[in-house]
């Protein structure tokens, strides 16, 4: 405390008392950005969720929660304020988005537009007020009838320990403001609850209506009590890849995938456990390049067939997508993702597909793995299963 210096490595000391987590600083300074195709595969994986859900008449929402020093760099120490670029993952995302029709709520510039400062000086995330001020964004974006939490008043008291103070000064931590409405809520957790940091939440809510499955992180953790607020039913769920099973056994309406803005890369990697849509392509059988393929890989999981692979990049476009045809007939589309090489770079040429078992043939099965052009799709490998 003394030297303003941090002792812990996931921590930088900022000016006037205010902490930042070490993780989000790659994409604060620029120095890491990810590839134009890592930023379609998260795009054209959520769209490929979004059309899932829709022919479910299920809706769907994805947001991203901002890094703290994305709306708050003031008191970023001076060391770190030598960038290479301005423009984050997240603003090069949002292009991807719109051009993949995924259903989007930007809080960051609602956040940035706000005259006070809803995050924690000594945290990593969004004090109650601006949790309550994403909640309406999402509701409203979503078109739920909810109660705006806007005009709600509010006490603060000096009560809340931050995550990154805990880290750096575990035996002594700072208590700062938190803010806590005068509004009841009318929600309720079903089971033993030790804390909304827990994995797996269910809450009900006997005067609301509608019911919500929720993939979140940690900004999540405030943000429950006002989205559990305003559904019938709602389940929390922080385990990744997601499980989009978990979609039918509790009988949503609404979907929301809630991420923060340092965890973009990861979602480039880690495609939801759902089985591969099947769909029609135009195949243009004489331009098959059987090398083009790199090592396939199947795994069992539980009743799906999991099958990955790399794709050379040279047959790849930006926005290729990625396909498989099984046994010379049904075509079905891979999620995008990236992997990790052997030497500790990223690969964003990769492709996951998951299969009901059923559709698998006992004494061997043929798989077409192909990638589209403009105009056609084109074979560039084959195995037997």
């Amino acid at each position: 405390k003394v030297l303003g210096v941090s002792t812990a490595s996931g921590v930088i000391q900022g000016t006037d008392g205010w902490l930042y987590y070490k993780d989000s600083l790659s994409d604060y300074l620029g120095t890491d950005p990810l590839s134009e195709r890592s930023l379609f595969n998260i795009a054209h994986t959520l769209s490929m969720m979004q059309t899932y859900l829709e022919g479910r008449n299920v809706d769907f929402l994805f947001t991203v929660a901002p890094n703290k020093n994305s709306l708050y760099d003031e008191h970023m120490p001076y060391y770190d304020k030598v960038k290479v670029s301005d423009e984050k993952n997240l603003d090069r995302l949002v292009p991807w988005l719109s051009s993949e029709g995924v259903h989007y709520a930007d809080l960051y510039h609602m956040l940035l537009s706000q005259d006070e400062t809803l995050y924690h000086k000594r945290d990593s995330h969004w004090n109650n007020k601006g949790a309550a001020m994403a909640s309406d964004l999402l509701l409203d974006t979503l078109e739920k009838e909810h109660d705006s939490w806007d005009e709600e008043p509010y006490q603060v008291r000096t009560d809340f320990e931050g995550d990154l103070d805990t880290m750096l000064y575990p035996s002594m931590p700072q208590l700062e403001d938190e803010v806590y409405y005068d509004r009841q809520t009318t929600y309720a957790y079903v089971g033993e609850v030790g804390s909304n940091f827990d994995p797996k939440i269910t809450t009900v809510n006997p005067v609301k209506s509608g019911s919500l499955v929720m993939y979140r992180d940690s900004f999540g953790n405030a943000l429950l009590p006002f989205m559990a607020d305003a559904y019938s039913s709602a389940y929390f769920s922080r385990g990744v890849p997601y499980q989009m099973s978990e979609v039918d056994e509790k009988n949503a309406d609404t979907v929301i995938v809630e991420r923060a803005e340092r965890f973009l890369p990861e979602m480039a990697q880690l495609p939801p456990i759902m089985e591969g849509p099947e769909c029609q392509v135009n195949v243009t059988e004489e331009d098959t390049v059987p090398a083009g393929a790199g090592a396939v890989q199947c795994e069992i999981q539980g009743n799906l067939e999991k099958i990955t692979g790399c794709i050379e990049e040279k047959y790849l476009d930006t926005d290729s997508r990625i396909y498989i045809r099984l046994n010379h007939n049904k075509i079905y589309e891979a999620f995008p993702m990236d992997v990790s090489t052997e030497d500790g770079k990223t690969d964003s040429s990769g492709f996951c597909l998951y299969l009901d078992r059923s559709l698998l043939a006992a004494d061997g099965n043929q798989i077409e793995i192909f990638t589209d052009n403009k105009d056609s799709a084109r074979i560039i490998g084959g195995l037997t299963l």
